[in-house]
């Protein structure tokens, strides 16, 4: 495939059973008030066989949703830096295990008896780099909480550069390659690939990722504010609007992600490569679909290959069960583990906003689910009832 050639997705949307079961667990969701909105695609052999939105963009303005709205992407921003990484590992710029610091040598973070260690790319890539995340330090806060580092999802008035520098300053939580724990290894991603490109991390993806494949939505401000969702946070009886900084406490006993949806409306904002960018379904689609058929003209199959290839050994990923990591998601290797019908090898990751997706490489399956409602459409019961319609169960 050449570099002019990007995956074009056809539509081959006829009435078969799966688009009714997808259909019955979106009502389910709106009509329980889990969601307030959401798009939902889903592509088989390079077909997009289900396209549907559903629900409202913005509740109290009354807009309903549409299929090519914009969401705040969250970690879904993850396998995008990623991808733009493995771009240039393709183009021969860098190297999967070099050293970070050959390009970022003001990062080198210790141990936390002192000790220098070494922190290579792949590390980053699949999360063994030895960091962490603020909003998954205890309550009371931790180092990175002492050192002022933003995990991505607020808007802090600090350049991206200056919150690698305060997370250079907190310990490592393990010995890199030893243990493996989501964190905010992505924005130091992002930081390496701005430094290697010696630009921006918006003009560096732009240029190895969207430019590419075509992409005019997916960027890190807002290119059509009358596109962009409103953002919901599940409550009872019904979600309620986010407004300025919410701290919610994801996991018991821990600190809280920060998140302020006003971010993305603001163009000073630092480049997150773990959580900063915003999109659309159909465009997030297309970067799977290439990078499941063989990485087109981003890098070789061999890369796109071996991002879906298990990066950490038998290391237990918390609150993962049955998955590894690879190199920007998690990848399948234990269905029954995960209570999960997707075929072992199936990538996956979500946002924290309200987004899922997955990857079953062996169904030539790709799923894509953004909401506008946190956290329901990130792991509630919703995303359980949409893979199970798609499989069938």
């Amino acid at each position: 495939m050449t570099a002019k050639e990007t995956i074009q997705l056809s539509s081959a949307i006829a009435t078969d059973p799966m688009q009714a079961r997808i259909d019955a667990a979106l009502s389910s969701a709106i009509e329980d008030k889990r969601l307030v909105g959401a798009v939902v695609l889903v592509a088989r052999r390079g077909e997009i066989t289900y396209r549907n939105a559903v629900g409202l963009a913005d509740r109290e303005a009354g807009l309903p949703m549409r299929t090519d709205a914009l969401f705040r992407l969250s970690s879904v921003t993850k396998p995008i830096t990623s991808a733009a990484a493995l771009a240039l590992v393709a183009q021969g710029r860098i190297g999967l295990d070099d050293p970070i610091a050959r390009w970022l040598p003001e990062f080198q973070p210790t141990l936390g008896d002192g000790t220098r260690v070494s922190i290579t790319v792949r590390q980053l890539l699949s999360h063994t780099a030895g960091l962490g995340y603020g909003f998954l330090e205890a309550q009371g806060g931790g180092a990175y909480a002492q050192a002022g580092v933003c995990d991505g999802l607020e808007n802090a008035p600090l350049t991206l550069e200056e919150n690698i520098r305060r997370l250079a300053t907190a310990p490592l939580l393990y010995r890199p390659g030893t243990e493996w724990g989501y964190s905010i290894a992505t924005d130091v991603l992002g930081a390496l690939v701005a430094r290697v490109c010696e630009s921006s991390l918006a003009d560096a993806i732009n240029q190895l990722v969207c430019e590419p494949l075509g992409l005019s939505d997916t960027r890190f401000n807002v290119v059509d504010t009358s596109r962009l969702t409103a953002a919901y946070l599940n409550a009872d009886p019904a979600p309620r609007r986010m407004k300025g900084v919410e701290v919610i406490e994801v996991f018991e006993n821990t600190a809280g992600i920060r998140m302020d949806a006003d971010r993305a409306l603001d163009s000073s904002a630092y480049h997150s490569g773990g959580s900063g960018m915003i999109g659309s379904a159909e465009e997030f689609l297309t970067l799977l679909e290439t990078l499941r058929q063989g990485g087109g003209p981003l890098m070789p199959a061999s890369l796109a290959k071996e991002m879906g290839t298990v990066q950490t050994g038998n290391l237990e990923l918390a609150n993962w069960p049955g998955r590894g990591f690879g190199l920007g998601f998690t990848v399948l290797t234990d269905p029954q583990a995960a209570q999960a019908p997707e075929s072992v090898g199936t990538w996956r990751l979500g946002g924290a906003f309200g987004h899922s997706w997955f990857v079953d490489p062996a169904q030539q399956l790709s799923v894509v689910a953004f909401t506008n409602t946190a956290f329901e459409g990130m792991f509630g019961q919703f995303t359980v009832d949409l893979c199970n319609a798609v499989y069938g169960v």
